[in-house]
């Protein structure tokens, strides 16, 4: 009897130790309850009942157990689902669908995928998901896309000539590639056969040459970064 009252002590104490670190929920109630009913039948001196109430007890800490440790997954992927959410909005009006079409692609297709798990409520998938969107855009920051257009201004104030031009940072800073903008704008000189022939006021097409976005005209108040980079 003595190495039964034993044995009754140690699964009531593992119940015990369950108790105390869990929410307040059904299986937790329940854990409580059978503490109760078996301490009750240990002072009674009915020990077979003491030891059935504590393994109940112990079983239903265990559930509440698995049950915290859902909620809270579900509660991590849910807050890491509106942190992807809010990111994805943010670099939408920051235009990251263009500038950063890769980064952004893979962003929504990861947030797509939480959501669908989130929802099959399978929530380490769904985090996992949610956490993927949220890397896809670490390297999106705010930045002004480099000008489509540039707007020929006067020699003696700029140089500005094809082979000038195209060595700018901005447009595509090497001058050799200037043939690229000559192709794109001949014909809108007098004498397209003559590349030297731009003249002040021009406005001047650059074409994307490796697939970068760019969108409106140079201006010279803005910072941008340098082409290739």
């Amino acid at each position: 009897m003595k190495k039964l009252v034993l044995i009754f002590m140690a699964v009531l104490m593992t119940a015990s130790v369950f108790a105390v670190s869990y929410k307040n929920n059904t299986y937790q109630k329940l854990a409580d309850e059978y503490t109760k009913k078996a301490e009750k039948a240990m002072d009674a001196g009915e020990y077979d009942d003491a030891i059935k109430y504590s393994e109940e007890a112990q079983k239903n800490a265990e559930l509440s157990k698995a049950f915290i440790a859902r909620m809270l997954a579900m509660g991590e992927a849910e807050d890491n689902i509106k942190l992807a959410k809010n990111r994805l909005a943010w670099a939408e009006k920051i235009d990251a669908p263009n500038i950063y079409p890769m980064a952004y692609t893979a962003a929504k297709e990861n947030l797509e995928n939480a959501e669908t798990s989130f929802d099959a409520e399978e929530w380490g998938r769904a985090n996992e998901f949610a956490k993927l969107s949220l890397a896809a855009l670490e390297g999106v920051t705010e930045k002004t896309p480099l000008p489509a257009e540039y707007i020929v201004r006067p020699w003696a104030e700029t140089k500005d000539c094809y082979w000038n031009i195209s060595g700018r940072p901005y447009v595509y800073n090497n001058p050799l590639l200037w043939e690229n903008l000559y192709q794109a704008n001949k014909s809108k000189m007098p004498k397209p056969e003559d590349p030297n022939l731009i003249h002040p006021g021009m406005k001047m097409s650059i074409p994307s040459l490796t697939g970068e976005y760019r969108s409106g005209t140079y201006d010279p108040k803005k910072e941008y970064e340098a082409y290739g980079k």
